[in-house]
């Protein structure tokens, strides 16, 4: 007799709704129940259309802390709806056209001859003075890479926001308000778009050039959006809100790609 199948985060959701990020392509609905697993396996459900599909537990990512508006469930690669089964996205690149008159490019010859060994004769004392030389340049090298490593530690270990805005009224904002309280605190924005039409999670940027940000809404609903932060122009992270959980929506903007 076989053991079990190993438990996999999903399974204490319970009935809990949740949406994968990224989205899976050629689905429109975003939002699903966990049914059951097996050994290489998770079955799913859509909560909109009752559509049952089969994901490897290889693409499984982590489960966010985070639930507000919805609860996430990671993907370590874009996935895609087809033929009855979940395939990891290829994304194609064509090459483009040749303009009228152009002349195809062609690789440029590689010259894989051997180069030329020049002797070289060292001045008596030279040696001597090659040998210093390296030395310093080995104790420069370790004291740079010591530096270095410092730093990265410090970054990692002790991550900071950085406030790059010239006006940081973007303080005044919560994780309650939605279009009309963002509008009622900081005034009509210059620019207001969102990611996608329909799918996934929808993301609602608002653009406050004079101010030097952009406030992001995200909702499973356009009605529902509501704030999880601000960036700068540069697209950084200039604030971010707690969530229910003890965590904050900083992991999400990091991982948003500019639009």
């Amino acid at each position: 007799m076989s053991p079990p199948p190993l438990p996999t985060p999903l399974e204490h959701l319970g009935n809990r709704h949740f949406s994968f990020y990224p989205a899976i392509l050629n689905i429109e609905h975003n939002e699903w129940l966990f049914r059951r697993a097996t050994w290489s396996e998770i079955l799913v459900v859509n909560t909109r259309s009752s559509q049952e599909i089969w994901i490897p537990r290889r693409f499984l990512g982590e489960v966010s802390r985070i639930d507000d508006p919805v609860l996430i469930v990671g993907l370590v690669k874009e996935l895609e709806y087809k033929g009855g089964a979940v395939w990891p996205h290829q994304r194609r690149v064509f090459e483009m056209p040749l303009a009228v008159g152009e002349n195809p490019r062609m690789p440029q010859p590689v010259n894989e001859a051997p180069a030329p060994v020049i002797g070289i004769r060292l001045e008596p004392g030279t040696e001597r003075s090659m040998g210093r030389l390296v030395g310093i340049t080995m104790a420069c090298g370790l004291v740079a890479c010591v530096f270095v490593l410092s730093i990265y530690r410090e970054g990692v270990l002790r991550p900071r926001i950085v406030y790059s805005t010239r006006d940081q009224s973007y303080l005044e904002l919560n994780r309650g308000d939605d279009y009309y309280a963002v509008v009622r605190k900081l005034g009509t924005p210059s620019a207001d778009r969102w990611r996608s039409e329909t799918g996934e999670l929808q993301y609602r940027a608002l653009s406050y050039p004079q101010k030097g940000f952009i406030v992001i809404l995200m909702g499973s609903d356009r009605k529902d959006a509501k704030y999880i932060g601000a960036l700068d122009e540069n697209w950084n992270i200039v604030h971010s809100v707690d969530t229910h959980r003890g965590g904050t929506t900083a992991a999400m903007l990091r991982g948003l790609k500019r639009f």
